[in-house]
């Protein structure tokens, strides 16, 4: 298959005209013009732009369904929903719940990336919960909080063969970081639901976290004599950071900051419940609490913010409106969050033998079409 006459986001993300050369669900080659014969199955796509498919790493639901329904139709659910917003690789994300609910998440995303069927691919999971600061809980359920615990994630780590990508800390609950460092030589850990202040985020990140959940929300913040989280993010190039990019969680004033200051180590998230896709008004369990949608913001009966109702696509089309490139929020919501999980070899940009995930674009920053593989 090739694909023709394109405005590119290359591997550098930068625009180039050029056609594309698809075989076995690879990128078999990317140059300004490709001979093609007429029985070669050739899309022309003159006057749109392609982009990497994009990489979702945290994302609890959508369309009704959630990770911790613990079943391969859920997740099949989810992959199908989240293809037509140009997501083609995500991470099913887990709550903080008890040991079994998260035992059969991560059991039946491992069913569902050994036989792919159809939409988004499911590229590992996401363990949000449980070993959080109870009174950084946010939306997560405070009763099933557990101190960090490395032979409870390594029985779900094995439970799973492998393929948790991520896994959330309170590093003052991990006194000597005996849990990071473990854990760091499994997958990413990411620092989520604290309480630390800059000197244990800089401590927690010289144990081995590199990650940080959800940037600004349930941390501690950057003030001019306590720097916080946030503050100790900034400063560490070796972290990169989530961004929930629908102007509700963080300004965009305070987004547009972030990405200044971030540059390549932002990573966009969409961190939806299930009632994204759905109408609003309507009241949708996350993690056995419930949750209103209104406006486009989800909350608790307290007025907690629940994770959200937004996409990767939307979140993208969000940046650019508050004056952040194109190329920018792409890279954002592609080779940055497939970095963050050690996946960048295999997808988030468009590339010679990367797979063959690609979002095209209209002027208006519309989809047209997706191709996954």
């Amino acid at each position: 298959m090739k694909i023709i006459r394109a405005t590119v986001l290359n591997e550098n993300f930068e625009f180039v005209q050029a056609d594309l050369e698809i075989e076995n669900g690879k990128i078999l080659a990317v140059e300004k013009s490709l001979p093609y014969r007429e029985e070669e199955t050739v899309v022309d796509c003159s006057g749109y732009r392609i982009v990497p498919g994009f990489v979702d790493i945290h994302i609890h639901g959508c369309a009704g369904v959630d990770t911790s329904d613990g079943t391969k139709e859920a997740l099949g659910t989810m992959s199908d929903f989240l293809i037509t917003k140009g997501v083609t690789s995500f991470c099913p994300t887990t709550m903080t719940s008890d040991k079994e609910t998260i035992l059969r998440a991560v059991r039946a995303a491992k069913a569902v990336m050994d036989k792919h069927e159809s939409g988004a691919r499911v590229v590992g999971v996401n363990m949000e919960g449980p070993f959080i600061s109870a009174k950084r809980k946010g939306a997560q359920k405070e009763e099933f909080i557990h101190k960090p615990d490395y032979a409870f994630f390594k029985e779900v780590y094995d439970a799973c063969c492998g393929i948790i990508r991520l896994v959330d800390i309170a590093p003052e609950e991990d006194k000597d970081g005996a849990f990071i460092k473990e854990a760091s030589g499994l997958c990413t850990v990411s620092i989520a639901h604290t309480t630390a202040d800059y000197t244990a985020a800089k401590k927690s990140f010289d144990d081995g976290i590199r990650h940080a959940t959800h940037l600004f929300n349930a941390m501690s913040g950057l003030t001019h004599r306590a720097p916080g989280v946030v503050g100790a993010v900034f400063e560490d190039e070796r972290v990169t950071a989530e961004l929930i990019c629908d102007g509700h969680h963080i300004h965009p004033a305070v987004l547009k900051t972030a990405f200044q200051v971030l540059g390549d180590r932002a990573v966009a998230v969409s961190d939806s419940m299930r009632g994204n896709g759905l109408p609003e008004g309507d009241s949708f369990d996350l993690g056995g609490q419930m949750v209103t949608v209104k406006d486009g913001l989800a909350t608790l009966a307290d007025g907690t913010i629940a994770g959200s109702v937004t996409n990767l696509h939307d979140e993208v089309k969000n940046l650019v409106s508050y004056g952040i490139s194109l190329e920018t929020a792409v890279r954002a919501a592609t080779y940055a969050p497939a970095r963050a999980i050690g996946m960048e070899h295999e997808i988030g940009s468009i590339a010679v033998g990367k797979r063959a995930d690609l979002v095209v674009l209209d002027a208006d920053l519309s989809i047209v079409a997706v191709y996954c593989g």
